[in-house]
């Protein structure tokens, strides 16, 4: 499933195609793409189709109009493109035509993708924490949330309602970088471990979304276009490959029921009752 960076730089690839036109037309061609509305409920007295602007919350491509938005969540195959000649390929879910004549194709072969018409971002915000790059993510709200919180670590930076955008593969790469096994405990882990971790967490993403994503399997960011940090993965996927830290082989094994990427030389297991971060250094 495409993580932060990867609707984030399909975000800003549509931005400019996309901001000042128009909708006049979307048409679902598998019904259940469009989760909450018909196509008609995008075009009713007072609401205008004018894309005002086109950003990202949590994992969601939010297209705002001036009294609506449109959201649209990807799930594990889904992709956002302008077809070449107009042409709808096999495996499109739905059609959204512009008033430049412009057609923007979502694609998804497993057709877990969704399409939602909300008033404002009020839904998604209920449902998902902080921003990892915003404001409001700090090392503090960070220590606190962490503190307050007795669950293994790996499981609940992957709850989007604690925070929004992280997947499967950003947070094995930031755990590895801030030296945390995966099997930790939130509220065992050491000041010094939470501070690495922040920084971990915002450098990973920054550098995933100038590298454009990574690309693994199915997504592609947009047009077919790959993204290129998957040369840049220090653990993920590298199973059976020396860490390149101490050189130990890099495991898989199972955390929070998904595949997970640890160096168990390198990444501390923090288990135990609360810690003491003003003895515990990390």
């Amino acid at each position: 499933m495409p993580e932060l960076p990867e609707v984030q730089t399909v975000v800003n690839g549509l931005k400019e195609d996309l901001v000042g036109d128009r909708i006049t037309c979307i048409t679902p061609i598998w019904e259940k793409v469009l989760s909450n509305f018909i196509p008609s409920d995008l075009f009713i007295k007072g609401r205008m189709t004018l894309i005002q602007d086109v950003t990202r919350r949590a994992k969601f491509i939010i297209i705002h109009f001036p009294s609506s938005i449109l959201a649209i969540h990807l799930r594990m195959t889904g992709k956002l493109f302008f077809p070449v000649a107009n042409q709808i390929p096999k495996h499109t879910t739905a059609v959204i035509k512009l008033d430049s004549r412009k057609k923007l194709i979502f694609h998804d072969i497993r057709k877990f993708g969704r399409i939602y018409l909300y008033n404002d971002l009020t839904p998604i915000n209920e449902r998902h924490g902080p921003e990892p790059l915003g404001k409001n993510f700090s090392v503090g709200w960070l220590h606190r949330a962490l503190q307050q919180r007795k669950r293994n670590i790996k499981a609940l930076l992957l709850d989007q309602s604690f925070l929004a955008g992280l997947g499967n593969i950003y947070v094995d790469e930031s755990l590895w970088a801030a030296g945390i096994h995966p099997g930790s405990i939130s509220n065992a882990l050491p000041a010094a471990r939470i501070s690495r971790l922040h920084e971990a967490v915002q450098a990973i993403l920054k550098a995933a979304i100038t590298a454009k994503g990574t690309t693994i399997i199915d997504f592609s960011y947009l047009n077919g276009q790959n993204g290129r940090y998957t040369s840049q993965l220090r653990i993920f996927g590298r199973k059976g490959q020396p860490c390149i830290t101490c050189g130990r082989d890099i495991e898989k094994i199972k955390v929070a029921g998904r595949g997970t990427y640890v160096c168990s030389r390198c990444q501390k297991k923090y288990t135990r009752g609360q810690s003491a971060p003003h003895q515990d250094r990390g």
